[in-house]
């Protein structure tokens, strides 16, 4: 019951001072990081968790979060910049994975190589949850922060099947070609995703605008939460990623719903704050203090480049000739956090006992903790500067 009481207490104590705190360029995630690993420290075994708690933890405020982003997407704005997504996606994401694996290779020489290739896919994926800072805020030009948006929300789902496919093989032979194993679990991931979450977005989104006129004010808000967890739900049950379901899902919610309607997802998002919180401090309890006797500079160096190179070199060669100036592209490509989705990935690879865990684990826990201090301390600064030079350049970011 201890780290239960100390844990409401640190929840509480954020909320009171949430405000200056984040006037001051602290996030919610970097406190609760932070706190849970000197909770755990303090605590020692009393602070166990269940991995398998943490994943669902982790992947309901995932869920949450994305759904919560993808209904509150400009519409407008997105038609006129599907472009950039569609390079991040398309050319920025696969180019990440060859860096990563390439990036491994030559950093852990004593690792198969389907470890190295499940290091790059766990850390591949951005994090939607941890960018909220920088996509949220007006500053940001609309398009940089759509392009964001749906890269985040799109590119974890993605990243599922090599995730998938490169565990499998760590654990035995591969059955069949390569290619093939990779092309059938995409098209199970991002087929049955897809339909799960246009499915039931959709079919939310007409219920609510049937039924605007009929409901009562207080279930407005737990109304989105119930299509989020349908669209989780059905993804799951049909073996689809629940990432993508949850994205596409807040897309089509927000479209059914009609123009007169606005999306009440502010609960959704609230929820899925909550249980991000609790995920990070979950993680810095328990990830980060395991984490912390096997660091190497093979870790640090190879966390520092997925932040940096990996993430940022695919991001500019990604936006080559799409109108996009090199401070655009250095900026897309900088806020590019892991977080949520590799905290996933590295749970299931544990539970699964995948060879060299010990490694593989440190380096996403080591990869994660830094990128929710680089980009939480950067975000406010950086969006300053950017915002200074779109003023200072009316033809915009590109």
């Amino acid at each position: 019951m201890a780290p239960l009481l100390l844990a409401a207490a640190v929840m509480l104590a954020y909320s009171a001072f949430s405000s200056p705190l984040s006037r001051h360029g602290v996030t919610s995630a970097m406190v609760f990081v932070l706190a849970g690993t000197i909770l755990g420290a303090t605590l020692g075994g009393s602070a166990h968790v269940e991995g398998h708690t943490v994943e669902r933890l982790a992947e309901l405020a995932l869920v949450f979060l994305l759904f919560t982003d993808a209904a509150r997407l400009d519409l407008g704005v997105l038609r006129h910049s599907l472009g950039w997504p569609g390079r991040l996606l398309l050319i920025g994401l696969p180019l990440t994975l060859v860096l990563g694996f390439g990036a491994g290779f030559l950093l852990f020489p004593e690792l198969p190589l389907a470890s190295v290739f499940l290091l790059s896919a766990m850390l591949c994926a951005t994090d939607a949850a941890l960018g909220q800072r920088v996509v949220e805020d007006p500053a940001v030009p609309g398009p940089v922060r759509q392009a964001l948006t749906v890269e985040s929300g799109l590119n974890d789902g993605i990243a599922v099947p090599f995730f998938l496919v490169a565990l499998d093989i760590t654990m035995a032979p591969l059955e069949g070609s390569l290619p093939s194993a990779v092309a059938a679990a995409i098209a199970g991931q991002l087929g049955w995703g897809l339909l799960a979450g246009v499915g039931v977005g959709a079919a939310g989104g007409y219920l609510l605008r049937a039924a605007a006129e009929r409901i009562q004010p207080e279930w407005r808000q737990p109304f989105s939460l119930a299509v989020a967890l349908g669209a989780y739900a059905a993804a799951v049950s049909l073996g689809g990623s629940a990432f993508i379901a949850a994205f596409v899902g807040g897309m089509a919610f927000r479209l059914a719903s009609g123009p007169g309607i606005v999306a009440p997802t502010r609960f959704t998002a609230e929820t899925g704050q909550v249980l991000a919180a609790a995920t990070w401090m979950i993680f810095g309890a328990v990830a980060i203090l395991a984490a912390l006797p096997h660091i190497t500079w093979q870790v640090i160096a190879y966390a520092v480049l997925s932040l940096t190179v990996i993430r940022m070199l695919p991001v500019a060669v990604a936006l080559l000739g799409s109108g996009a100036p090199w401070q655009t592209r250095a900026f897309i490509g900088w806020f590019g956090p892991r977080g949520l989705a590799s905290v996933v990935f590295g749970l299931l690879a544990f539970e699964r006992g995948t060879p060299e865990a010990t490694t593989l684990i440190t380096t996403v826990a080591v990869t994660v903790g830094l990128s929710v201090f680089a980009h939480g301390f950067s975000a406010k600064p950086l969006v300053a500067a950017f915002q200074r030079w779109t003023a200072a350049n009316p033809g915009g970011p590109g």
